[in-house]
């Protein structure tokens, strides 16, 4: 079994791991044995976290080398995953054989067991999270021993979005729809008042739309995805963009996806970046906050009052909905919701007195921070806002009494009684 050597940094270079050794086993048995010989053990995925979610000082482990397994069930509109496997070659897999996913994030290069733990998600008032396509997940727990939960099960709720803490994820199993095609257009110099004024007419208007803005301008872009064969809105802000556009202003924009209301298939669409194209060298901080959609307008008028602040430490902020979800640790569990991320520079001595400044003013709308992004709100206070994260708890003693799956993050959201 290989092992990376360490000190190993996140995908953005914030963060450098804490383990001592990062395991690659090739083989479900060696998991499995390394799981139940370690005191101490974490799942690390394709490190595009900003935070110390997957980090841990003990054994980490990579599942990168582990037998690709994309196993579709025409008869059941399911695939079943292993757990290493990143959108990207899922989606092409998938649409080879005729189906897709409803939804996708913005960056396919991310692993699916990862995006799932940490309820990352795509966009479109009729999409939920990344995670509510999961109908099945098998875990490796303490005792080395892998356990399938379905959808039905009474800890099904808990396990999906459950950021590594009830043991290895292996496989998922993800409902999937036939195959469907998308065109992007892209609206240029939308007012920021008037999608605030009108904010069901502007997120309504396509099967996923994207606001981009800096905050300090008076005007944004509105990215609309349209899936073919589907009704469209008529809103129609701004200016039509009559060339490809990148979401950070004067960025190149060969790596965006094609626009101009191009046809074609859905995970070519639905993400802003080509798989083909490698994402940034990480030059940058993120973080991101889910608020109750009703509280998009007042959200809107916070964030303009200190768009001065914000501006000089931003690549940019993107403003997105994510339909309700019943996953207890899902940032849009119970509510449907807007989304507020920003992408800032990758300066954290300036980005966090203005984050605060921001978690200041998002915190009272009953914001929900993303769990792999950067935030200061406290524990306690992230932990309050979700209405079974008592049951989380309890599935936690449930399913790893002895703590073997904790690290830092879990300990400070889920203190061991």
């Amino acid at each position: 079994m290989a092992a990376s050597p360490a000190p190993v940094r996140n995908w953005a270079g914030n963060l450098t791991y804490s383990s001592p050794r990062i395991h690659h086993p090739d083989g479900l048995d060696e998991l499995s044995a390394l799981v139940q010989d370690s005191p101490r053990i974490r799942a690390l995925g394709s490190g595009h976290s900003f935070n110390g979610v997957a980090d841990s000082g003990h054994d980490l482990v990579r599942l990168d080398a582990l037998p690709r397994e994309i196993e579709v069930d025409p008869a059941a509109s399911t695939v079943t995953v292993s757990a290493g496997t990143r959108y990207a070659e899922l989606a092409a897999e998938l649409h080879r054989q005729g189906f897709a996913l409803g939804n996708l994030a913005s960056l396919p290069h991310i692993s699916v067991a990862g995006s799932c733990a940490t309820g990352t998600h795509g966009s479109g008032d009729g999409q939920q999270c990344l995670s509510a396509a999961v109908r099945g997940i098998e875990l490796i727990g303490p005792d080395g021993r892998p356990e399938w939960l379905r959808r039905g099960d009474d800890a099904f709720p808990g396990a999906v979005v459950a950021l590594g803490a009830l043991g290895i994820v292996t496989r998922l199993t993800l409902e999937v729809e036939p195959d469907f095609q998308v065109s992007q257009r892209v609206r240029l110099d939308v007012p920021l008042d008037g999608v605030a004024d009108r904010f069901d007419d502007v997120f309504g208007a396509a099967y996923s739309v994207s606001l981009f803005t800096d905050w300090n301008s008076d005007t944004g872009r509105v990215w609309l995805k349209h899936r073919e064969g589907r009704p469209q809105g008529t809103w129609g802000g701004g200016r039509p963009a009559t060339g490809p556009e990148h979401p950070v202003p004067g960025a190149p924009t060969d790596p965006a996806t094609e626009q101009l209301g191009v046809a074609g298939p859905w995970f070519e669409r639905l993400p802003h970046f080509r798989s083909e194209f490698q994402p940034s060298a990480g030059e940058e901080l993120q973080s991101e906050f889910y608020l109750p959609r009703a509280a998009a307008p007042e959200a809107f008028a916070a964030l303009r009052r200190i768009g001065g602040l914000i501006a000089p430490v931003l690549h940019i902020s993107e403003v997105r909905t994510v339909r309700a979800d019943d996953l207890w640790l899902s940032p849009a569990y119970g509510r449907d919701s807007v989304a507020f991320h920003f992408t800032w520079h990758r300066n954290p001595e300036a980005v966090a007195p203005v984050l605060a400044a921001v978690e200041e003013r998002l915190a009272p709308l009953d914001a929900r921070p993303h769990w792999g992004k950067l935030s200061g709100l406290p524990p306690e206070e992230v932990v309050a806002s979700y209405p079974r994260a008592g049951d989380f708890a309890a599935l936690l003693e449930r399913f790893d009494p002895a703590g073997k799956f904790r690290n830092p993050f879990v300990d400070a959201l889920f203190p061991r009684g």
